[in-house]
C-alpha cells in the first residue's frame, strides 16, 4: 500500500459548503487548528502536540489547493513547534515555573521585520517563477507573519497575537478565494482566538510587572 493510498481517504468529500465540496482533511484542519489556538491563550503546554497535528493536515490540504508556501510552511512550524514545546518548559532558566510572557524588545522587532520583508519579497518571486501559484505575493506575505508570529509565540513574546492578527485578516479572503470555504471560517474564529489570546497574555504580563512592586512595598 503506497503512502497515496493511507492518505486518499482524507481527501474525499465530507460534506458540501456553498456547492464547494468540503474533505476529511479541511474538517479535521478546523478542529485541531481552533484547538491549539485556544490552549495557547490559555498557555497551555498541550497546545504543541495539537498545533503538529494541525500542520500534518494543512499540509496535504494546501499542496492540494495549490497553495504552495503555506503547505512548505507547515513544515517549518512542526520544526518551531518542537522548539516551542522546549522552551515553554525550559526556557525560563534554572528554578523558573515555565516560560514567562514579555514584550518583545527594539532589537526582536528590528529583527523581525527585516526577515519578513526579505521573506515576503524571496518568496515571491519564488512562487511566481517556480510554481503555478495564482496569489504569489499574499501566499509568501502571510507565509512570512506567521513565521514571525510562530516565533514570538515560542518565546511568548505578547505581541505576538498582533503578528497573527494581521496573518488572519489577509488569510480569511486568501482562503474564501482558493475555495477553502471552511479554512476561512476557521481563521476568522483565529481572529477571534487571537484577541483573546492578546488580552490574556497583556493580563498576566501586567500581573508580572505589578509582583516585584508588590513585594518591595
Amino acid at each position: 500500500m503506497s503512502l497515496a493510498d493511507v492518505l486518499d481517504p482524507l481527501r474525499q468529500p465530507l460534506v458540501t459548503v456553498l456547492d464547494t465540496p468540503v474533505s476529511w482533511t479541511e474538517v479535521l484542519g478546523f478542529g485541531s487548528g481552533a484547538l491549539c489556538v485556544r490552549l495557547v491563550a490559555r498557555q497551555h503546554l498541550a497546545n504543541w502536540p495539537i498545533g503538529i497535528a494541525n500542520n500534518l493536515f494543512f499540509i496535504l490540504l494546501f499542496a492540494q489547493s495549490g497553495l504552495y508556501a503555506d503547505a512548505g510552511l507547515q513544515i517549518v512550524f512542526i520544526a518551531l513547534a518542537a522548539y516551542g514545546w522546549w522552551t515553554w518548559t525550559h526556557g525560563g532558566g534554572p528554578g523558573a515555573d515555565g516560560l514567562p510572557v514579555r514584550s518583545t524588545t527594539r532589537a526582536e522587532w528590528a529583527l523581525l521585520f527585516a526577515a519578513g520583508v526579505v521573506g515576503t519579497l524571496a518568496l515571491t518571486a519564488l512562487l511566481d517563477r517556480a510554481t503555478d501559484s495564482t496569489v504569489p505575493f499574499w501566499d509568501a506575505l502571510t507565509t512570512a507573519l506567521s513565521l514571525a508570529a510562530t516565533y514570538g509565540q515560542c518565546r511568548k513574546l505578547v505581541e505576538s497575537w498582533w503578528l497573527w492578527i494581521a496573518a488572519d485578516v489577509v488569510y480569511i479572503p486568501l482562503y474564501a478565494y482558493k475555495e477553502l470555504y471552511l479554512t476561512s471560517l476557521l481563521y476568522a474564529c483565529f481572529l477571534t482566538l487571537c484577541l483573546i489570546g492578546l488580552r490574556n497574555w497583556r493580563r498576566d504580563l501586567t500581573v508580572r510587572q505589578r509582583e516585584p512592586a508588590e513585594v518591595v512595598a
